[in-house]
């Protein structure tokens, strides 16, 4: 199976996810968060900083736990403040 690339709006909201990651993580250790949320350092970097857009369900289910952030909100942020749920394809 061949992946599609990724859309503009793809990439953008993953550059949405990492930015509220890093807003959550706040002065934790990047390693620390990694560690809890079960994936490598280099992994939840590269999410931080949008190099990996599209990041596991699984993977985002625990960054969500490690860091205290409900899944609704996570989903919103990666929709985007004004997109319909519909839209977020």
């Amino acid at each position: 199976m061949v992946r599609q690339p990724l859309t503009p709006q793809q990439i953008e909201a993953g550059r949405r996810l990492g930015s509220l990651l890093r807003q959550a993580r706040a002065d934790r250790d990047l390693v620390e968060v990694a560690q809890a949320a079960g994936i490598s350092p280099e992994t939840l970097r590269k999410i931080e900083t949008g190099r990996l857009p599209s990041p596991g369900f699984g993977t985002i289910i625990c960054l969500g736990e490690a860091l205290d952030l409900p899944v609704e909100e996570l989903a919103a942020t990666w929709r985007g403040a004004d997109q319909p749920l519909e839209a977020a394809g």
